[in-house]
């Protein structure tokens, strides 16, 4: 007699991974289409044809511990040829939002982020903690020092709070990843050696984007991610040198104003932030505009992915609002877009574990997975 598998659908995950941007995985009729059209899906167990039927069937636990949900990079040549319109990537996509949200602490935090009706408290939070800092004083007399308004010591106290929130939300979501991509391996590295063994091979790659390139229905995404990612980089980089001049000025030249804030147009740090600044308003506007102009190519625009973006191009905006205010003198206007620019620099940062920003570090330990498990693609 044949051994038999006995089959328990979790109906709930179903209803979660469609109402994440899923709802199109009931027209899947298994024609495999989508694995043979892909070029990132390795030659043992291609996807998403298995990822299809699992998440047809509400197999959570089999998608869970799937690293090739995240070996996919939603370009959507997939759905563009399948047959029946069952949008392979968006189920994917759908499936990725429903694991990060699932994994990181706490989990509230997750649903939270991905529901709509949220939205105002999770804005609300930074302003009225903003406004309980400020306490009127929202424009400090005499020229315009953003640490006039709030210094940087509490800057350094808050960053360094949320900073530690942040990473113990990343580290439990990545660490319950990695005992469900390992479950079952004997001998299997930790998470910590396997970063140690790998991630130089993986960040390589991520630095190359040369996944997305291999793409061929949207290109036009991988320009985009492109212009958004390196901006980051930028940003980063200008950011941390500003920060390193504020402690230097705080722990060995005392006074000496050479190195605070505000830079002149031309240094390092401002033509840095602001070259950053522009590639990242040009990708999230390059992504909005194929969303809604190239929907076929494009997929879908989800919750998810729509306040992610519109987050990221804030950030920016009101950065180069900031920085025009304080330019022409306008001290008010100075200071409100700052405080404005803080919010969202919070929103962005502070849910990092629980909104698509995640993806980014999934994404890097799957691949690491990828690297150790000799997966060809």
């Amino acid at each position: 007699m044949a051994d038999s598998t006995i089959v328990r659908p979790d109906l709930n995950f179903i209803k979660e991974v469609k109402a994440l941007g899923g709802d199109s995985l009931k027209k899947c009729f298994q024609c495999a289409t989508c694995s043979v059209v892909c070029k990132l899906t390795p030659e043992d167990k291609p996807f998403p044809r298995k990822e299809m039927i699992w998440a047809q069937w509400g197999l959570k636990d089999k998608l869970m511990k799937d690293p090739d949900i995240w070996l996919c990079y939603n370009c959507n040549d997939c759905s563009v040829h399948c047959p029946r319109g069952a949008k392979p990537g968006e189920v994917l996509a759908a499936v990725r939002n429903y694991s990060f949200i699932n994994l990181a602490f706490p989990r509230l935090m997750g649903k939270a982020l991905s529901q709509a009706r949220y939205l105002p408290l999770l804005f609300g939070f930074p302003l009225i903690l903003l406004w309980l800092i400020l306490q009127g004083n929202t424009t400090p007399p005499g020229p315009i020092l953003f640490r006039n308004l709030i210094p940087y010591e509490l800057i350094d106290v808050a960053a360094g709070i949320f900073t530690l929130l942040v990473l113990i939300g990343l580290f439990t979501g990545i660490s319950r990843f990695w005992s469900l991509l390992t479950q079952g391996i004997n001998g299997a590295p930790s998470l910590l050696s396997a970063f140690k063994s790998y991630l130089m091979p993986v960040m390589s790659k991520i630095l190359r984007h040369e996944k997305f390139n291999d793409c061929e229905a949207n290109q036009t995404r991988y320009y985009a991610h492109l212009a958004i990612f390196y901006g980051f980089v930028l940003c980063l980089i200008a950011t941390s040198i500003s920060a390193g001049g504020i402690w230097a000025e705080k722990l060995f030249f005392k006074g000496n104003e050479f190195f605070l804030p505000p830079w002149s147009l031309f240094s390092v740090v401002k033509l840095t932030g602001n070259l950053g600044g522009i590639a990242i308003v040009a990708g999230c506007l390059l992504v909005l505009y194929n969303r809604s102009v190239n929907k076929d190519k494009a997929g879908a625009s989800t919750y998810l992915d729509s306040v992610f973006t519109w987050t990221i191009l804030f950030v920016a905006i009101t950065g180069f609002l900031t920085q025009f205010a304080r330019m022409a003198e306008a001290a008010f206007w100075a200071y409100l877009f700052y405080g404005i620019h803080l919010v969202f620099v919070f929103y962005l940062l502070a849910y990092l574990p629980y909104s698509k920003f995640a993806h980014m570090i999934y994404r890097t330990v799957a691949m690491i997975f990828a690297e150790y498990a000799n997966r060809k693609k």
